[in-house]
């Protein structure tokens, strides 16, 4: 997480705390340029393609640039263990790269842990992922105590760390960013991890008590919603092969940028 403290030492008054529960970020000042991307999901294809377009549309751009990835890197598609090693990498040049956790690397964490005694994880597309990390179809029966045991030599530590030390909530004057959104009916400081890395509704509100945009994946949609106070930018990429961003800027509405099946 050194990005984001050498960044939050520049930003006028930027912080982070961690209080209660997991990591949350403020920043007192807008970025020139923020770019969300929804959940990645293993596909590492579309993320270094999406990046590609990220960089040439901030060319030109002045400013601080920050690129706030919404969770769920691991599960489902095929390369989640090359994600989290992309992501541990340096972003592209000029620019500030936040990762916040989603709900499926807390269930990835809990099973690793011992927490998810029963193996909840295991139903979650966690057969693509333990499999980018070199599990043999072999390794896959028996109870969850024995596929737990067969994965923990496989998942390097600096993965669980980075893992660990995902924020869940970035937010700026203008926007808020949480992997599942926000609970209705709660203030932001009372939020729980479990509502920023779970929460789901169906779009039935419309966040505007919030007084700021909120941005989050984890709901997933064939095309990413706008609304007033709400953008959602999960489009499934590993079904659709479509990984989408949306661009944010003081002033201007916000635009999509998006992979396609052939990236």
């Amino acid at each position: 997480m050194a990005d984001i403290g050498e960044w939050l030492k520049r930003i006028a008054g930027g912080r982070a705390s961690e209080g209660r529960g997991r990591l949350r970020v403020r920043l007192e000042t807008e970025p020139a340029v923020t770019y969300a991307v929804g959940d990645v999901h293993g596909c590492l294809d579309q993320l270094r393609a999406l990046e590609t377009l990220i960089v040439a549309d901030a060319a030109g751009i002045d400013g601080e640039k920050l690129i706030v990835m919404l969770g769920d890197y691991v599960d489902r598609g095929p390369a989640s263990a090359q994600v989290i090693d992309h992501l541990l990498a340096p972003p592209p040049e000029g620019f500030i790269r936040i990762c916040l956790g989603g709900n499926h690397e807390a269930a990835m964490l809990a099973f690793l842990s011992g927490e998810d005694a029963d193996g909840d994880w295991l139903g979650f597309g966690s057969e693509a992922t333990l499999a980018s990390y070199g599990m043999g179809l072999n390794e896959f029966t028996g109870s969850a105590t024995e596929i737990r045991r067969a994965a923990l030599p496989l998942v390097p530590a600096e993965h669980r760390e980075f893992l660990m030390a995902q924020p869940v909530l970035v937010e700026t004057p203008h926007h808020i960013f949480a992997h599942a959104g926000v609970r209705p009916g709660v203030a932001l400081e009372a939020q729980t991890d479990e509502d920023l890395l779970w929460f789901r509704d169906g779009f039935a509100a419309d966040y505007g008590e919030f007084g700021k945009v909120v941005v989050h994946g984890h709901t997933p949609l064939r095309e990413p919603f706008v609304s007033a106070h709400r953008i959602d930018v999960d489009t499934m990429a590993f079904a659709t092969g479509r990984l989408t961003a949306v661009r944010l800027m003081a002033g201007k509405a916000p635009a999509f940028l998006a992979t396609g099946r052939g990236n």
